[in-house]
């Protein structure tokens, strides 16, 4: 495999591990230092401000899975890039935003994406993060490596609580998912609009066992691989795990008397169903019990044609 790296500043490195972990062609994500001016520096020494250094992530990746300009696209929709002081609640200079460069082709791929985001008129001030040339990176401590794994909900907590969480939405959502909720049948809308439940059987995917992927209706993010599909004898398509935990947030939902966990997609904000712990206890042990009428589904044959090439290696 023909890997690269990536090394991007986006505040709190944190938050910057998540988005890209677990998407196709990357192979890890470390949290750590760069752009300063002395050697291993330490996390104490980084925020004190002495040292010159930001926090970062290190992406190593493979192009032709994870092409950078993906990356890219990843890395601007997780920052106010138009903060020069620091980050949402996070302020200083070891919290400034910078694309760090590691070659010719990095250098102008980020400098199109930061020229195309400026002139789209998204936000009124000028984009101020830098793009620098790559330095040396210093990992972080162990105790800051996949630190929303670790620790998740003082994750989400950090998250909300800086302000990043609400920014992100506010900022970042796709416009073409307010287009595509007006072309959405009744069912579909009821569905992921409406929290509603499509009927057991009843459905498009409850027993489909073509190879394919299944995509989110609204925003075309995906969502679920049928390799992880499994008849679960609910009548609605069942899973052990989402293709990407990055693109599915989990709520708490006691209506109709009950208490459950609610599964919607980040993108679109649309409701795709519920999530419960008596799954396949060698494959994790969760079902995720969705609507078919949340999703679309692509076959095998037909990811590359209509955009999905990225994710042909689920079935390798």
């Amino acid at each position: 495999m023909t890997e690269m790296y990536a090394t991007f500043a986006g505040g709190c490195f944190w938050c910057m591990v998540e988005p890209f972990d677990q998407q196709p062609g990357i192979k890890s994500v470390v949290s750590g230092y760069t752009g300063g001016r002395t050697e291993n520096p330490t996390y104490e020494e980084v925020c004190s401000e002495s040292t010159g250094h930001v926090e970062a992530v290190q992406i190593t990746f493979d192009p032709k899975l994870m092409p950078y300009e993906k990356l890219l696209e990843t890395f601007w929709r997780q920052i106010d890039p138009t903060d020069a002081g620091g980050q949402f609640h996070d302020r200083g200079e070891s919290y400034q935003t910078a694309i760090f460069y590691h070659d010719k082709a990095q250098k102008e791929a980020a400098e199109k994406s930061k020229q195309k985001l400026q002139e789209s008129g998204k936000f009124k001030k000028p984009i101020v993060t830098k793009i620098l040339p790559a330095q040396t990176f210093y990992p972080a401590e162990t105790n800051h490596q996949d630190y929303y794994r670790k620790n998740p909900f003082h994750y989400e907590m950090y998250k909300q609580g800086s302000g990043r969480k609400a920014f992100i939405e506010n900022n970042w959502q796709d416009e073409n998912v307010f287009q595509s909720r007006e072309q959405l049948s009744p069912m579909q809308y009821h569905v992921t609009q409406e929290k509603g439940t499509e009927p057991p059987f009843q459905n498009e995917y409850w027993d489909n066992e073509e190879e394919g992927i299944y995509t989110d209706i609204v925003s075309g993010k995906v969502l679920f691989s049928s390799r992880d599909k499994f008849d679960a004898g609910c009548g609605w398509p069942s899973f052990t795990k989402p293709v990407d935990p990055e693109e599915t947030k989990e709520l708490l939902d006691t209506s109709h008397g009950m208490r459950r966990v609610e599964v919607r997609s980040k993108t679109a904000d649309s409701h795709l169903g519920h999530v419960f712990p008596d799954g396949p206890k060698e494959h994790g042990g969760q079902r995720y019990c969705m609507n078919s009428a949340a999703m679309r589904f692509i076959p095998k044959g037909k990811m590359a044609e209509e955009g999905y090439e990225a994710y042909l290696h689920l079935f390798d």
